[in-house]
C-alpha cells in the first residue's frame, strides 16, 4: 500500500501524519516494523533492506520517506523497481513538505497509485472553522472579535496559531479569551523576530541566536514551531543562494522562489553571509535534529539549543 501526503500546509499534514503512525504503533505494539527515512538519510538500498527483510513477529511494517520527490538517485531506482514495491502488504508513506513540482515523475506515480491527500493552506471561513475547532479542542472560550483578531494576527500559519492559542488557554485558565488579551499577548511579529535569530547565527552570534531563542520558549511559544521557521527560513536561504550561484538575476529569482519582495530583499542581505556549503550543511543539521525529535530520540528544547550551538 502506498500513501502519499503533501502540499504546504505542513501543520495539518503533520497531524494527519502523527496520526497514521499512533494508529500503527498501537496495533503494532513492538514498533521494530516502524521506519523513518528523511531527504538527507534516504538511501535506496537501505530502503529496499527495510523492505525485504522479515519482521519476527509477522507485522506489516510501515516505511515512511520525507522528501523523496528530492533525492534523484532514490527516485530514479524507486521508479525503475515499482513492480516489487506496489502490491506489498506493507504501508510505504510519502510524505512531502516542500513545494513538488507537478511534472515530477514520482509525483505524477503517487497522485495516480497511492492513496494521496494534499494539504493547501486554509483561508476564509475554512481557515475560521478550523480555528473554531482547535478552540474547543483546547476547551476554552473566545469572543468572536477576539478570534478575529488572532486569524488577522497569525494569517494561515496553523504553527503559530495553534502556538498562540495554547498560550492563551494557560493564560486565562477557564475565563473567556477578549480582544484585549488578543493584543496583549499574541504578536504578529514572529517570523520577524525568527528572522533576527537567523541573522544572529549569519553573524557568528550565537549568544544573542540563543537568547533569542531562550525569549521566545519563555513567552509560551512552542519549540517545534520555531524549529519548522527556522527550518523555513533556511530553506528559502538556501534555494536563493543556489540561484545566485547560477547567476540567475534577481528579478527571476523573485518569480522562481514565489517569496514576497520583502522577504526576498531581507534574505538577499543574508545569503551573502553564507556559503553554499555552508547553507547545506545547516540545513542537513535541522533535517537530522528534527528526525531525532520525531523519533523521540531527544527533546525538542534540547534539540534546539543544538541547532544553534552548532551553526
Amino acid at each position: 500500500m502506498v500513501i502519499f501526503l503533501y502540499g504546504s500546509d505542513t501543520y495539518r499534514s503533520r497531524q494527519k501524519l502523527n496520526e497514521i503512525i499512533e494508529h500503527y504503533k498501537k496495533i503494532h505494539k513492538s514498533g521494530l516494523s516502524f521506519k523513518y527515512f528523511n531527504n538527507e538519510s534516504l538511501n535506496f538500498q537501505d530502503f529496499e533492506n527495510e523492505i525485504q527483510s522479515t519482521s519476527m513477529f509477522d507485522e506489516k511494517k510501515l516505511i515512511i520517506l520525507e522528501n523523496a520527490t528530492k533525492n534523484k538517485n532514490f527516485k530514479d531506482k524507486f521508479l525503475a523497481s515499482l513492480k516489487k514495491f506496489v502490491a506489498l502488504n506493507d504501508i510505504i508513506l510519502f510524505y512531502e513538505t516542500g513545494e513538488v513540482s507537478k511534472n515530477d515523475s514520482l509525483f505524477k506515480f503517487l497522485k495516480k497509485s497511492g492513496q494521496s491527500q494534499e494539504f493547501q493552506p486554509l483561508e476564509g471561513q475554512k481557515l475560521k472553522n478550523w480555528a473554531k475547532k482547535e478552540v474547543k479542542d483546547h476547551k476554552i472560550s473566545i469572543n468572536p472579535e477576539a478570534l478575529d483578531q488572532l486569524i488577522n494576527y497569525t494569517g494561515n500559519n496553523l504553527w503559530q496559531l495553534n502556538n498562540e492559542l495554547r498560550k492563551l488557554a494557560n493564560f486565562k485558565k477557564q475565563e473567556k479569551i477578549e480582544l484585549g488579551d488578543i493584543e496583549l499577548l499574541v504578536k504578529p511579529e514572529i517570523e520577524t523576530d525568527i528572522f533576527k535569530t537567523i541573522e544572529a547565527v549569519a553573524l557568528k552570534n550565537k549568544k544573542k541566536a540563543l537568547l533569542l531563542i531562550y525569549n521566545h520558549l519563555k513567552k509560551g511559544d512552542s519549540p517545534l514551531y520555531l524549529l519548522s521557521m527556522i527550518n523555513f527560513q533556511f530553506r528559502n536561504l538556501l534555494m536563493i543562494k543556489d540561484l545566485t550561484e547560477k547567476h540567475y538575476p534577481y528579478s527571476s529569482i523573485l518569480k522562481i522562489s514565489k517569496l514576497h519582495p520583502f522577504v526576498l530583499k531581507k534574505s538577499w542581505y543574508l545569503v551573502n553571509k553564507f556559503t553554499l556549503p555552508e547553507l547545506k550543511k545547516i540545513y542537513q543539521k535541522i533535517f537530522q535534529v528534527d528526525l531525532a525529535i520525531k523519533t523521540g530520540k531527544i527533546n525538542p528544547e534540547i534539540a534546539l539549543d543544538l541547532v544553534i550551538s552548532d551553526f
